[in-house]
């Protein structure tokens, strides 16, 4: 989301056209910037709270705008970086947002489309655009899962295949109903199969259905997901787990939409939006000859990785009281309040199940709670013990960094550390990462290139 001092950087290779975009920016109330290429681009990001980046598809020398738009987006993912081409071309168009980007458009832009475009980038019209896209338990205010949206909100209404990657619980299934239901294919069926554990000839019968007799128990025509999903939306979950033999079936039907059902003579035609998900690293699957490089390209239209909890404590809070109202609606209990400590308790906690763990402890902890405020003492016993270090930086030589004992070893190592880890945590956005280490910006700054994080 874009900071309240909005800064903007206009990276483009026309310096008239650069100052002329940061004249109109200026006049909406940004802190403008303006670069030739990615080296200077870069440079304004070490050296300020940048929130958007205005990108040229195409430079004259020795930079490229998606080089930029990469660039950025591993330093700092909720940065809104926004291409710019000199004439329509759907395919860079869909490079940009595969990497990311806020919005893709055409030049040239008029002084008024820039006048309308700085007050969407205003932190309201910004959060605006994200929360239109929201389902119940999704919603995130971390910068890693701001630009998750970003391409989320440009993609649902297409019928681009979208892959989901990410940890167990990260909450794939529910970014999947998210894509459907602000789909235009939201009225018609959402089905999604695990297909973790699943053997091939069920995981075929099921996807594809089967006709009677195809098999020993197969006594009438079933229908498969493909055409109970027809006109809707198939989610895929696990798809990493998926045997060789059926994705080469799942192969063909997503490239010709023609379903044969087991044991069948005719097929069947579908039209059905696939979205797949997977906690596997499918790249490296294709490596190892594990998963068909075939399939990879074609469901990946388009990309997206569901940050783990742990790094992004900042969503505890309203996970927690989403958590909190339905397990209360389920078990008819009337708790409405968690005391500071054990919400400190709650993001301080690595979370290694996610959010479908932090789901079940809140319902576990409502369940056996007897009053209306959940406290310290009702916490899991390996969440209660962790302490939310609250201490300056310069007060770190007596924390416990990372479960090692600190104390004994040089300040500046132990400064490093926890710097680190607070940066990660925040998805390195550094505003956020100061406001909790108690310092400046701009000291931040100055120990982020001394300690070369």
């Amino acid at each position: 989301m874009v900071k309240k001092e909005a800064v903007i950087v206009i990276a483009v290779p026309q310096a008239s056209e650069a100052e002329r975009i940061a004249s109109v920016f200026a006049a909406q109330g940004f802190r403008t910037h303006t670069a030739s290429g990615r080296d200077a681009t870069m440079e304004h990001l070490e050296n300020a709270p940048v929130s958007v980046v205005l990108c040229a598809y195409t430079f004259e020398r020795d930079s490229d705008g998606l080089d930029v738009l990469a660039s950025v987006r591993r330093q700092n993912p909720g940065i809104a970086v926004i291409m710019l081409a000199d004439r329509p071309d759907l395919t860079a168009c869909k490079r940009s947002l595969k990497l990311g980007a806020y919005d893709f458009l055409a030049e040239p832009l008029e002084n008024d489309e820039l006048v309308r475009l700085a007050q969407e980038l205003r932190p309201a019209g910004v959060a605006k655009g994200i929360e239109d896209f929201t389902f119940p338990g999704v919603y995130s205010r971390s910068p890693a899962m701001q630009g998750v949206y970003r391409i989320l909100r440009r993609v649902a209404p297409t019928d681009l295949t979208v892959l989901i990657e990410g940890e167990s619980g990260t909450g794939k299934e529910l970014t999947a109903r998210a894509l459907h239901t602000n789909s235009k294919r939201n009225n018609k069926p959402f089905y999604p199969l695990n297909c973790a554990g699943l053997t091939e000839t069920l995981l075929e019968s099921e996807l594809f259905g089967h006709v009677k007799g195809a098999f020993t128990g197969a006594t009438a025509d079933r229908k498969g997901l493909f055409q109970m999903a027809d006109r809707g939306t198939l989610f895929l979950d696990e798809i990493g787990d998926m045997p060789l033999l059926m994705q080469a079936k799942l192969l063909r039907v997503l490239e010709d939409g023609l379903v044969l059902p087991v044991g069948g003579n005719t097929p069947v035609k579908v039209d059905v939006r696939v979205i797949s998900a997977t906690n596997h690293d499918l790249a490296k699957l294709v490596e190892e000859k594990k998963f068909r490089q075939d399939l990879y390209f074609r469901i990946k239209g388009v990309s997206v990785t569901l940050p783990p909890l742990r790094n992004r404590p900042q969503d505890v809070p309203e996970l927690f009281g989403f958590f909190l109202k339905d397990a209360c609606e389920e078990i008819g209990a009337d708790i409405h309040r968690i005391t500071e400590p054990a919400m400190r308790a709650l993001m301080s906690y690595a979370w290694p199940g996610n959010i479908r763990q932090l789901r079940h402890v809140v319902r576990t902890m409502v369940a056996l709670c007897d009053r209306d405020t959940i406290d310290l003492r009702d916490l899991p016993p390996e969440i209660g013990r962790i302490k939310q270090l609250e201490a300056p930086v310069s007060q770190m030589a007596h924390l416990s960094t990372a479960g090692v004992e600190t104390v004994g070893l040089p300040l500046e190592e132990v400064e490093r550390e926890h710097i680190r880890r607070t940066l990660e945590a925040t998805g390195h956005n550094r505003a956020e990462a100061a406001k909790l280490l108690q310092i400046g910006e701009r000291t931040l700054y100055r120990k982020i290139k001394e300690y070369n994080l």
